[in-house]
């Protein structure tokens, strides 16, 4: 087992946590500190890896890239990162970043000698284009995506990875990793992994074959789209049977690789929010600390955080909010959520080998479900129940493990 086996991520998207301003400011602020008043409290919840959301200097929200080797000056600068490194090492904390690599910002130096010098020029060769035009991420007339298969582009590439790793991280999250295809990943990351072999490299996959994408590209992981979708799903629509068949997806997955798992994140609805039941949080929390897979929290669902993604221009900011200064501010109304919290991450804690556990289902109803963990010659049953009334020692609308 490696070390990633035993983290579970808290993870924050830092220019929304410390209230950043929406867009690049040339004058420095030190609000990375802000984010070491919380480490105590990360790992009082149980946790002991901090997944950062993009450090690097933008344009805007983070995902439009203006320089790799820089820290966005709205955050801070390059001694503020290593004194959070450190500060994290000190208390057994993994840091790993977010690499936005797939695309950059418009107003780039790279991509403005692209689009000056046309498809034909050398600079033009490190971005992608369609019919003589530049390709844009999704439709994103900001984001002007690279060409990774451009030996120089992946000299690039490698090179930031490496850098960061030298200075101290533990691993990257792989921003729209799916867009160009997992092959253009394996040269880049079998260079990465020479020089650092330890790393641990997650890939944002939403659809797919997840697993030929971990074995093509040389990835560790990839983002457990699939079980969000169907925990939320399942319980929205009191439809156990949903998460029956991904489940059976899930064990195919962990027989290859240990999935990254999530019931939260930057880019989606918070929990709190997306589920119609407000008492179907903590059951929710229960499959994403007790099923195998490497699990993150996103900073906030362990306190109830609400908050809607809409498809509009600032449509991430109410799950992007900012936090207070440290703690000891937070609002009493998530005292109860993150005591379920700290009680499940607990029993994982107690039963490491969950990470590996096989997990196989039984008592199967639209409302009930059995699911057998069994792992390292240990076994858990973990029994959910949407309905009004109790089964198999299960009250309404709870959870139990034995």
């Amino acid at each position: 087992m490696s070390w990633a086996d035993s983290v579970i991520w808290w993870h924050v998207y830092p220019l929304g946590f410390v209230g950043a301003e929406r867009t690049a400011v040339p004058n420095l602020q030190h609000r990375l500190p802000q984010l070491e008043n919380w480490l105590d409290y990360l790992i009082g919840l149980g946790a002991n890896g901090l997944l950062l959301a993009p450090l690097f200097a933008s344009a805007s929200h983070g995902y439009d890239t203006l320089d790799h080797y820089r820290i966005d000056t709205r955050l801070g600068d390059g001694a503020d990162f290593d004194h959070l490194v450190r500060e994290c090492g000190e208390r057994g904390i993994r840091v790993c970043l977010d690499g936005v690599f797939n695309h950059l910002a418009r107003n780039h130096p790279v991509v403005q000698a692209a689009l000056d010098g046309g498809p034909d020029s050398a600079a033009g060769r490190w971005i992608r284009w369609v019919d003589g035009y530049p390709r844009y991420f999704e439709g994103h007339d900001r984001l002007v995506e690279l060409d990774l298969t451009h030996p120089p582009v992946a000299d690039y590439v490698t090179g930031v990875m490496t850098h960061w790793l030298g200075r101290g991280i533990d691993g990257w999250r792989l921003d729209a990793a799916y867009a160009q295809g997992s092959q253009v990943w394996a040269p880049i990351l079998a260079r990465v992994k020479a020089e650092y072999p330890d790393s641990w490299v997650v890939a944002e996959v939403i659809h797919g074959d997840y697993a030929e994408f971990v074995s093509s590209s040389g990835v560790d992981s990839v983002t457990q789209y699939e079980l969000w979708h169907a925990i939320w799903d399942s319980l929205n629509d009191r439809n156990f049977f949903s998460l029956d068949w991904t489940l059976a997806r899930h064990r195919e997955f962990c027989e290859r690789f240990r999935p990254q798992t999530f019931i939260g994140n930057h880019d989606v609805t918070r929990i709190a929010s997306k589920l119609n039941d407000p008492r179907h949080v903590r059951l929710a929390a229960a499959l994403l600390f007790l099923l195998p897979g490497i699990p993150s929290i996103y900073a906030g669902d362990e306190q109830g955080f609400t908050g809607v993604k809409e498809e509009n221009h600032y449509g991430d900011d109410a799950v992007r909010p900012p936090f207070p200064a440290q703690p000891s501010e937070l609002l009493p109304f998530g005292e109860a959520t993150h005591a379920d919290y700290t009680e499940l991450i607990g029993i994982r804690r107690r039963h490491p080998w969950l990470v590996e556990a096989v997990a196989t289902t039984s008592e199967v109803t639209n409302t009930f479900i059995a699911i057998r963990l069994e792992g390292n010659g240990q076994a858990l049953t973990l029994r959910l129940n949407t309905g009004d009334q109790p089964v198999t020692g299960v009250a309404p609308h709870d959870w139990t493990v034995s």
